[in-house]
C-alpha cells in the first residue's frame, strides 16, 4: 500500500466538522449523514464496545450491528460474540445488560477483540452507502482502550482521528505503526508512579485480528487543543506531530480544559477568560490547517473562522440537537422546548467528571444535574472508562475513580474530598443515549447531559425548524457561511 502524504490525508477533511459527542450522541445515523452531506462526519470512539453488546442485547431490531459484523475479518470473534450477547426478541422490561470484559493495563485479548470489533461496526455503518469523510473522536483520558478503538476504526477504513481532552502525543506513532500491522506499545499514565516505574499496553493486531499480515491506511490524525502552547508543543518532534488541529474553546460542550486561574463565579461554576482562548495569529503561524470550535456554529461564525485563517469549523451542539442524534428522543424533544421558552441552561460544573476536566451539564429535571437525583443514586464504578491507573505500594497497578464509592476509593489510597459532586459520566452519558443500564434496586440509570454552553445557533435553527432539524439542514446551513472567493 502507498503511503499517504500528510498533506494528502488532511485535503480530504471539509470546512465543516460535526463534533463527536458522547456515548453515542454521535451517532453512525449522523456520521453518515453529514458525511453524504458534504461535512466530516464523527462518530465518538468512546465505548465502542460498550454500544455493541448492548445494542446486540436490544435485538439489533434492523439488523445494522449484525450487517457490519458479517463484514469483519475475524468471524470467529463475531459468532463467539453474538453467541454470548445478542438477544433476537431483546431484554424483558427490567432485566438488566450483561456485564462484558472490561479493559486494564493486560490488555486481555478477549477484551482488546471486543473494543475493536465495537469500533469497526460503528465506522463501517457510518460509512456505508457514501463517499464522504468520516472520523472517530477519542479522549485521551481513555488511555486503556486507545490502541484497541484505533485498530478497529482504521480496519473499517476510518479517514479521520481526532483526540482531545489530554496531550495525545502518542497518537502519531500509534497509527503510523497499526497501518503497518506491527505490535504497538502505549505508555499509559499512572498515578503514583516513581520515576523509574514504565508503564505500558502492548496489542498486536495479527493476534487481535487473527491474521498473518495487516495493512490499513493511516488516517489523518486532528488534535483538539485549547491553545497555541500545546499546538505548539505537538510539533516540535515529528514523532508527535500531529496532520492538523481543531481549536476548541471553553464555550464548547463535554470536557473543557481547565483555565489558566482557578477561579469560579458566586454559583459556583468556573470562570473562563481572554488568556483561555487560543491565539489564532500563532495557530496560524504553525503552518498547519485547524478548524474552531465552540462558538462557531452559525454560517456567520464560519465565514469569521475562514476569515481568520481557519480551514473552517467544528459544532456539536446543533447537530447533538438532530433527529439522528443518539440522544434519546424524549430528552431530545424536552430540551428542544426548553430552547423554545427560553428556559435552557448549561453551567460549566467543575467537579462533575471523574477526569477532573470541566464539564458543561446541562441543567435538566430528572438527570444528574438534580441534586436531588445525583444524591440518590447509589455510586457504583461498572463500566469503568475514566477510571484511574493507581501505583500500590508493591508497583503493581490498581483501578480508582472519584464517582465508584466513596470507602472503595478511600480504601484504594484515594482522597474522601476527591469524591465530592463527582458524577458517573460513563453511565450517565449511556442512559442518555438510550441505553442505561438497570439496577435490581432503584431501576435505570439517570442521565446526565451535555451541551455547549453558546446556544444561539440552536435557537436560530428552531426558528428556521419549529419541529426541529435534521443533521443534513445543519450541514447545509452552515456552509452558506463558506467565503466563495
Amino acid at each position: 500500500m502507498t503511503p499517504t502524504s500528510t498533506a494528502a490525508r488532511v485535503d480530504v477533511i471539509p470546512p465543516v466538522i460535526q463534533g463527536g459527542m458522547g456515548v453515542n450522541v454521535s451517532s453512525w445515523q449522523m456520521a453518515s449523514a453529514v458525511a453524504g452531506a458534504g461535512g466530516l462526519g464523527v462518530i465518538s470512539g468512546v465505548g465502542p464496545d460498550l454500544l455493541l453488546v448492548r445494542m446486540l442485547q436490544d435485538g439489533d431490531p434492523s439488523g445494522d450491528v449484525r450487517r457490519a459484523m458479517a463484514a469483519y475479518p475475524d468471524q470467529v470473534l463475531v459468532g463467539s460474540t453474538l453467541k454470548k450477547f445478542f438477544r433476537p426478541d431483546g431484554r424483558p422490561d427490567g432485566v438488566p445488560y450483561r456485564p462484558f470484559p472490561r479493559l486494564d493495563l493486560g490488555q486481555r485479548l478477549e477484551a482488546v477483540r471486543l473494543a475493536a470489533l465495537g469500533a469497526y461496526v460503528q465506522v463501517w455503518l457510518a460509512k456505508e452507502g457514501h463517499h464522504g469523510v468520516v472520523g472517530m473522536n477519542l479522549l485521551e483520558k481513555i488511555q486503556l482502550w486507545t490502541p484497541a478503538t484505533l485498530l478497529g476504526a482504521m480496519v473499517a477504513g476510518v479517514d479521520v482521528v481526532l483526540v482531545g481532552a489530554g496531550v495525545p502525543s502518542q497518537l502519531p506513532r500509534l497509527l503510523d505503526s497499526l497501518a503497518v500491522g506491527a505490535t504497538v506499545s502505549m505508555a499509559v499514565e499512572v498515578d503514583g508512579a516513581h520515576d523509574e516505574d514504565s508503564y505500558e499496553i502492548t496489542i498486536d493486531p495479527r493476534k487481535v485480528l487473527r491474521m498473518d499480515a495487516v495493512t490499513l491506511r493511516r488516517p489523518a490524525f486532528l488534535a483538539i487543543v485549547s491553545s497555541h502552547v500545546l499546538a505548539a508543543y505537538l510539533q516540535k518532534d515529528e514523532v508527535t506531530a500531529a496532520d492538523g488541529f481543531v481549536v476548541e474553546g471553553f464555550t464548547a460542550g463535554g470536557h473543557n480544559s481547565p483555565p489558566r486561574r482557578r477561579e469560579l463565579d458566586a454559583s459556583g461554576q468556573i470562570v473562563f477568560g481572554e488568556r483561555d482562548n487560543a491565539d489564532l495569529v500563532k495557530m496560524a503561524a504553525l503552518g498547519l490547517p485547524f478548524w474552531l470550535a465552540g462558538g462557531y456554529g452559525s454560517p456567520a461564525r464560519v465565514n469569521d473562522a475562514m476569515t481568520a485563517g481557519a480551514r473552517g469549523v467544528q459544532v456539536g451542539t446543533p447537530f447533538a440537537l438532530s433527529r439522528e442524534s443518539g440522544l434519546r428522543p424524549d430528552l431530545r424533544a424536552e430540551i428542544l422546548q426548553n430552547l423554545r421558552d427560553g428556559s435552557l441552561s448549561v453551567r460549566t460544573d467543575p467537579l462533575a467528571s471523574p477526569t477532573g476536566f470541566p464539564f458543561k451539564v446541562l441543567e435538566l429535571p430528572g438527570t444528574l444535574s438534580d441534586e436531588s437525583i445525583r444524591g440518590s443514586r447509589i455510586r457504583n464504578c461498572d463500566l469503568g472508562y475514566l477510571r484511574i491507573p493507581f501505583r500500590r505500594n508493591d508497583s503493581s497497578v490498581g483501578y480508582r475513580c472519584p464517582a465508584e464509592p466513596v470507602d472503595a476509593y478511600v480504601r484504594k489510597g484515594g482522597d474522601a474530598e476527591d469524591t465530592e459532586g463527582r458524577v458517573c459520566i460513563c453511565n450517565g452519558l449511556t442512559a442518555s443515549a438510550g441505553f442505561p443500564q438497570v439496577r435490581p434496586d432503584t431501576g435505570e440509570e439517570p442521565p446526565v447531559l451535555t451541551l455547549g454552553a453558546d446556544l444561539a445557533a440552536a435557537e436560530e435553527l428552531l426558528r428556521h425548524h419549529p419541529d426541529g432539524w435534521s443533521a443534513v439542514d445543519v450541514v447545509t446551513w452552515l456552509q452558506e457561511g463558506i467565503p466563495t472567493d
